[in-house]
């Protein structure tokens, strides 16, 4: 059915022609809203006569409907039509569906069900917080209904394909990020908006119907043509829509300067890592619907020197109804005789399986993947592969590598009440495997029931084989056999202590092995969704071996490029009751070398952050009798949703006597190296502006800094 009203301003002057489209309950359901915006009675309309109706007297269009349409119409074409020579389509709760019908999304929503809960709204995307239709409310959950029933259209699982998402769900005072609701297109010269449920509700009695009320103004008003776009809206995005989210999503004081974070929303595990034709290419586990683990795709950045990178198309994206629709999971980069290649896990249900892409340009840009996925069809009968509640096998992240003309490919998975594992399995084509057997099998109890992101590195001196434990990234050291293909380790332990998880590595043209992991947040939910992104990289870590089979770990010498002011220092003795050592120091971005001979000390360290009232302040202090090295973030921020635990590790002297600390920060970014040998990342969360300084301490015993050295970095990023 089609009504047919004026919306107007408060002074009644007319601001658009509006054609209210309804289904079959269309005159029930117009009466129940009870719209003030409409200006008089509207004339009820069969949905049939819009093929005769002349659509170009109206700016916006309206279909609402409190039942799922999943079929189309005869008037679909005149819609479609209306909307890409500039007309303005609002699909609400059920009609929101009519968007695959109509053509305009490819994804179709994957919750559709009637709720009643005692109020109800949506959750305010960072990103998108001054698009004009949210103009006039200051708060990220707005609340549209009171103790209403109604239908409920929302991607969770899935996320749109060709669509943006503005807002999430807010239910019964709970926010639900993962539920998206409120959604954007734009289909040629016009604008769609898709709002999955909160415009059913009686204005009797309702405390939010003006909040309601004023949604729908905006929403009629915009999709008219009032206002413009904002730059970070459209699919596929590029340069400048990423540019633009980096604009709009600065949070100064806790988003890194110099490590790699997204544009916005989410990142997690580091992916297909190369150095090709000269540049090197990042890959990683990103969520476009905001900065939460949900459904994810694969961003993509490329640099010429690994410190400056530029933000490059999505390489990856869910395929509707394809064996990666739930998830583009974690995977690696694969040169085939000169093809590019990335193997990757797929997510469908409850399945999670390999599948294979091959680049369509030299740029890694566009992808194709390969019509056969996935490449394995189920996991290993002879092996009892977990199931958990999530996954109906716990099979997941691929490492790939050559030898003698033969594939070889680990991927992490868990042995019912034995532990987490390396699967091994062997390819002549990367497309038939064949399972040989797990490559190592851990015990549950120390190094938990599943492993994931499984990576073998193999050195001169030895191997190293690295997975990650939900806990930690734990290291197994030995020999492999590359006729046998086994392995046999003989050391075992942690490759960082903190915020640190799934690295993955590649060798440069230099023949360097350089890692990148996953630096966590250490800050609850809101606070991220607040924020509007979550999780960066490492700094690139050069790995080598030791003749002892101990992993050796340095940053990339590129980061010397970020230094600028130098501060140097010699034979600074430090007494326990002082302080005040560097107030000529300051500053969010630093790299600190400081070296001491550790033979007859206690414990010494290093005050980063630090309030000039030491409201604030993190320590980082290296108790030399119990070799244990602390980042104390009990002061570290006065904001109590952040994590205020101490994070250890233990060290050791160097065989000089010398304890010799390499130290990163970068806003809430703390990466500490201990003789090239133990590494903690840690995450702090100042809120004050001026803790911005710097100090040395010691206690019980002087302590005499041999030598140290302060830069003050430039940033990468505003």
């Amino acid at each position: 059915m089609n009504i047919n009203g004026r919306v107007t301003d408060g002074d009644g002057e007319c601001q658009q022609s509006v054609a209210y489209i309804v289904a079959e309950d269309g005159e029930k359901s117009l009466q129940s809203h009870e719209w003030e915006t409409m200006a008089s009675r509207p004339e009820l309309l069969s949905l049939d006569d819009i093929t005769e109706t002349d659509l170009d007297a109206y700016d916006v269009l309206w279909w609402h409907s409190e039942k799922p349409l999943d079929d189309g119409t005869e008037a679909s074409e005149e819609i479609r039509s209306f909307v890409e020579s500039g007309g303005g389509l609002l699909l609400s709760h059920g009609a929101v569906l009519a968007a695959v019908s109509l053509g305009i999304e490819t994804q179709r929503p994957d919750v559709v069900r009637r709720r009643s809960m005692d109020s109800g709204g949506f959750l305010i995307r960072t990103l998108y917080e001054d698009h004009p239709i949210f103009e006039g409310f200051d708060e990220p959950e707005l609340l549209t209904t009171s103790r209403s029933e109604e239908l409920v259209v929302q991607y969770e699982k899935r996320s749109p394909y060709d669509g943006d998402v503005l807002a999430a769900s807010v239910e019964s005072e709970r926010r639900h990020p993962a539920r998206k609701s409120l959604l954007h297109w734009q289909v040629g010269a016009g604008r769609v908006m898709g709002i999955g449920h909160g415009l059913h509700a009686s204005a009797d009695e309702d405390p939010h119907s003006s909040s309601r009320l004023r949604l729908l103004e905006n929403a009629l008003s915009y999709l008219a043509g009032d206002g413009d776009v904002p730059p970070t809206l459209g699919r596929p995005k590029g340069e400048a829509e990423f540019e633009a989210m980096r604009e709009v999503v600065r949070d100064p004081r806790h988003r890194p300067a110099y490590h790699f974070t997204p544009p916005a929303n989410w990142l997690n595990d580091p992916n297909g890592l190369v150095q090709w034709n000269g540049r090197y290419h990042l890959f990683y586990q990103y969520n476009p619907a905001g900065p939460f683990h949900g459904s994810i795709h694969w961003g993509h950045a490329v640099s010429d020197d690994l410190v400056h990178w530029t933000d490059e198309p999505l390489a990856l994206t869910p395929t509707p109804e394809g064996p990666d629709e739930h998830g583009c999971w974690s995977g690696c980069f694969i040169d085939d005789d000169g093809t590019p290649r990335l193997l990757y896990t797929g997510g469908q249900h409850k399945d999670q399986l390999p599948c294979l892409a091959t680049a369509e340009d030299d740029g890694l840009r566009s992808w194709e993947k390969e019509p056969s996925n996935p490449i394995i069809k189920s996991v290993p009968q002879s092996v009892d592969i977990l199931s958990t509640v999530d996954w109906s096998a716990e099979f997941r992240d691929h490492c790939v590598y050559n030898v003698d003309d033969t594939w070889y490919q680990l991927i992490g998975s868990g042995v019912e009440d034995e532990g987490g594992t390396a699967l091994l399995f062997k390819s002549r084509d990367l497309q038939d495997w064949e399972f040989c057997y797990p490559l190592l099998v851990g015990d549950w109890r120390e190094t938990g029931p599943v492993w994931e992101c499984p990576e073998l590195l193999r050195f001169d001196e030895g191997a190293l084989l690295h997975v990650s434990d939900y806990r930690n990234v734990v290291y197994f050291t030995g020999e492999y056999d590359e006729t046998e293909h086994r392995f046999e380790p003989t050391h075992r332990g942690i490759l960082d202590y903190g915020s640190f998880y799934a690295p993955q590595s590649f060798e440069d043209d230099r023949g360097r092995t350089i890692s990148f992991g996953w630096v966590k947040e250490d800050r609850d939910s809101e606070e991220r969704w607040d924020a509007g992104w979550s999780g960066l990289m490492s700094l690139p870590r050069v790995v080598t071996m030791t003749d002892k089979q101990h992993p050796r770990i340095t940053v990339a010498e590129e980061i010397t490029q970020l230094r600028d002011v130098c501060h140097r220092y010699e034979d600074i003795r430090i007494t326990p009751s002082e302080t005040g050592y560097l107030e000529e120091i300051s500053g969010d971005t630093l790299e600190v070398e400081l070296t001491v001979d550790a033979r007859d000390v206690h414990e010494f360290g290093i005050v980063l952050r630090q309030s000039p009232d030491d409201t604030e302040r993190t320590v980082v202090r290296c108790n030399v009798p119990r070799r244990l090295l602390t980042v104390d973030r009990s002061d570290s921020s006065t904001n109590p949703n952040t994590n205020d635990a101490s994070q250890t590790m233990p060290i050791q002297r160097a065989e000089d006597g010398t304890i010799r600390l390499h130290v990163f920060l970068d806003r809430s970014v703390l990466e500490v190296f201990a003789n090239d040998a133990q590494c903690l990342t840690s995450r702090i969360y100042p809120t004050r502006s001026d803790s911005v300084n710097v100090d040395l301490f010691a206690t019980r015993k002087d302590v005499v800094v041999d030598s140290l050295e302060v830069w003050e970095l430039d940033p990468t990023t505003p």
